[in-house]
């Protein structure tokens, strides 16, 4: 039996209350101060200051702990709007602030389909918007915003860690890294990288993603409008 069905142990009082929720809620502490290596079940029952036994009634191995993180992070993704595009974009931006506030998040999503509640109600959100748009289509709008989100957002943690690591924002390792570009672009053998570097405007990561985000969802309606699915499936 999955997780999301298995009953929790008959409540205990004494010596500390204990709850799965409570469990996940400490994980995802811990998770959000010092990433996903400062979690396992012997931190958290210290954290709840219980003896670790008591935590396997409730949860059998780490990986279905992550699990419950990651839904535990769903819930608070929450689409909304009028229409198939606006409410694509609420995911989009919902997803990549979630991430923002649990980095750790953007280590786990992005495999197999997550079938926890929130990430369920979260799908079905997104699906019911699409009601209307042939159906063998679907799946792949919806897992093309996805993996253009994942993409987006995992890039963009990555430079905020490099930042830690390094004690270098963006502008200090570009200033830099400036030389070594200025004297590969002399050799002449990267006109177009120079040009896009030295004339294209420099976009701060909100504008980077939105516009991004504007791109496809464009041509996903241009598909749509020309009855990309009707064609596919005729085919």
């Amino acid at each position: 039996m999955l997780v999301w069905e298995r009953p929790e142990p008959a409540n205990r009082p004494a010596p500390a209350p204990l709850s799965r929720d409570l469990i996940v809620r400490t994980a995802v502490e811990l998770a959000d101060e010092a990433g996903l290596d400062a979690v396992s079940l012997r931190k958290i029952a210290a954290a709840l200051d219980v003896g670790p036994m008591r935590l396997y009634g409730y949860i059998d191995t780490k990986d279905e702990l992550l699990d419950l993180m990651v839904d535990a992070v769903h819930a608070e993704i929450r689409p909304a709007g009028d229409g198939w595009r606006e409410v694509l974009t609420s995911v989009a931006e919902a997803t990549r602030q979630a991430a923002y506030r649990h980095e750790w998040f953007a280590d786990l999503i992005g495999g197999r389909p997550q079938l926890g509640p929130n990430a369920l109600a979260r799908g079905e959100a997104v699906l019911a918007a699409l009601d209307g748009v042939d159906v063998d289509v679907v799946m792949p709008v919806a897992a093309a915003v996805d993996a253009y989100v994942i993409g987006a957002v995992r890039r963009e943690i990555a430079e905020r860690r490099a930042e830690r690591a390094s004690g270098l924002d963006q502008r200090q390792w570009q200033r830099t890294h400036g030389p070594y570009l200025v004297r590969m672009f002399a050799t002449g053998r990267f006109p177009a990288l120079e040009t896009v570097v030295r004339d294209a405007a420099h976009l701060d990561a909100d504008e980077t993603f939105r516009l991004g985000l504007g791109f496809l969802l464009d041509g996903i309606g241009a598909g749509i409008a020309a009855g990309i699915g009707a064609d596919t499936a005729a085919e």
